[in-house]
């Protein structure tokens, strides 16, 4: 009898490609924002006048400048994965909000939101056997937040 072959069989490879390219992607989009200092900061961080929150907005913008560079770095490496995979969803819903009350149109917001889509999927779908945190936490197949 013929056995079928296993498409799937790369699947951890393939997750570490893709944490290290997007990783790394988020290192390059967010190292701007994270050496510009306090007035890009403020900058960035005043998109959370969305909400109708209009203070804050240095700490808000080194937050998303930090979920950026240091989370694309995690991601990268897997070490504590799920909960960057939050920061940086979090991150990438309030820039799909912010670009679209500002009119930008679905070419102006659709990149944050296939980000955000990203992140929440690999939340669920979790770090992968080629990563700090399995080697530390053990099997990363049961699927616990930590």
């Amino acid at each position: 009898m013929v056995r079928p072959r296993n498409f799937y069989r790369f699947k951890e490879e393939g997750l570490l490609l893709l944490r290290v390219g997007i990783g790394f992607m988020f290192i390059l989009h967010g190292w701007p924002k994270i050496t510009g200092g306090m007035e890009m900061w403020e900058k960035v961080g005043s998109a959370m006048s969305v909400f109708g929150i209009t203070s804050g907005a240095a700490f808000f913008g080194f937050m998303a400048a930090f979920a950026e560079t240091v989370g694309g770095l995690f991601l990268m490496l897997g070490f504590l994965f799920r909960p960057m995979t939050l920061l940086l969803f979090a991150t990438m819903l309030v820039a799909t909000f912010r670009h679209m009350a500002a009119g930008d149109g679905f070419g102006g917001y659709s990149h944050a939101l296939e980000s955000a889509i990203l992140f929440l999927g690999l939340f669920f779908i979790g770090p992968g056997k080629y990563s700090l945190d399995d080697k530390m936490l053990g099997d990363s197949s049961k699927n616990r937040l930590y």
